[in-house]
């Protein structure tokens, strides 16, 4: 079996500090921070934090503070959000934040940005934001990125102190119209997830097709993005996804995001009937389309997405009650990909440019 793509691509993490019952939310911060460790050790690329607001199943709401821990933990891998919502900031406090954490961490931080809102109207109301907020993102990213490269329109007395002038790597997490405003901006673009892989495909197309090369990439570049869960046997690896299949169930039929449930609970309540026949539909929805199973045969699945889709890289986000399950599922992953033994060369204009290689835009050119 061929492994060539596999083994050239790049393997980054996306954690999103899950809670798991029983356990403070504390805890699973500092869990977060350990497996940021752990990822570097196991050789992935990237390691990046989410953004969610009163989500009781999710204990990380300020990604770029939990990024500074993270970075402050680890020495060699790069280190992001997947994403910072800017329908949720103002565009001036988001590049002063990442300023900051850039001139800290200088050549390992990434903007990942995003263009949802909150999960309520009550949560949108606390955080002063409007759903039609989200229709406002290629304004609020075109605002945002002039305070790096001083050629901001919006309000061009002011400045963002420590951004302006320095270049990071920069990337849309594309829902519906993101590819386009990725292409337009010339930022690198995350996509996912794998059950809609057609509506995956064509976006990818669409953002290729539409790619104007800037100060942040001086090429297309596309992450793909979804779960992927190994293990032993494949009913091991289909266990692993249980407690998020059900979490989004629940979700979907209840509007609260819970902590995760271990497994065994979980197949209880499918089990004995427990679940609504609307539960179970979003259930066994949430299952379907997953990539799982032993190593062989993620080994071949994950081949095969890679070819079908171009991609560079490919950002797992899976989470499971059992963290030292998760970790061994990681761990076997690196191992397929050839993690420990194989770094692709930097790709992103921005991140050549950091690490001293050639490829990069000139920053002078673009007001930098």
């Amino acid at each position: 079996m061929s492994t060539h793509r596999l083994r050239t691509t790049r393997f980054s993490v996306l954690d999103r500090s899950r809670t798991r019952q029983g356990q403070e939310r504390a805890k699973e911060l500092r869990d977060t921070v350990r497996f940021a460790q752990q990822a570097e050790a196991l050789g992935y690329h990237r390691f990046w934090v989410s953004e969610h607001h009163s989500v009781p199943g999710v204990a990380g709401s300020a990604p770029t503070v939990l990024a500074a821990a993270v970075a402050g933990a680890t020495s060699r891998i790069r280190v992001g959000t997947g994403g910072v919502m800017l329908p949720n900031h103002r565009p001036l406090v988001v590049a002063e934040q990442f300023g900051v954490l850039e001139s800290l961490f200088p050549g390992r931080i990434d903007m990942g940005l995003g263009r949802s809102v909150g999960f309520t109207d009550g949560i949108r109301r606390a955080l002063g934001a409007d759903k039609d907020d989200a229709d406002d993102f290629g304004a609020r990213l075109t605002e945002l990125l002039g305070y790096f490269t001083g050629d901001q329109t919006a309000h061009p007395q002011v400045h963002a102190h420590p951004a302006e002038g320095l270049t990071l790597p920069a990337f849309v997490l594309a829902t519906g119209a993101g590819a386009e405003v990725a292409a337009a901006a010339g930022l690198s673009l995350v996509i996912g997830d794998f059950r809609g892989e057609d509506t995956m495909l064509r976006a990818i197309e669409r953002y290729r097709t539409g790619f104007r090369p800037s100060v942040w990439s001086a090429e297309p570049y596309v992450i793909v993005s979804g779960n992927v869960a190994v293990a032993e046997t494949a009913e091991e690896a289909r266990r692993l996804l249980l407690p998020e299949a059900w979490a989004m169930a629940y979700s979907r039929t209840h509007g609260v995001f819970p902590p995760l449930t271990p497994p065994a609970a979980i197949e209880a309540l499918a089990r004995n009937g427990a679940m609504t026949g609307k539960e179970r539909g979003f259930y066994e929805r949430g299952l379907s389309g997953q990539l799982h199973g032993t190593e062989d045969e993620v080994a071949a699945a994950l081949d095969a997405l890679i070819e079908r889709s171009g991609a560079d890289e490919v950002l797992v986000t899976t989470s499971t009650h059992d963290r030292e399950a998760l970790l061994d599922s990681y761990r076997r992953l690196a191992r397929l990909a050839g993690l420990a033994t194989a770094t692709p060369a930097p790709t992103t204009a921005s991140e050549r440019v950091s690490e001293g290689l050639p490829g990069g835009l000139d920053h002078a050119a673009h007001g930098a």
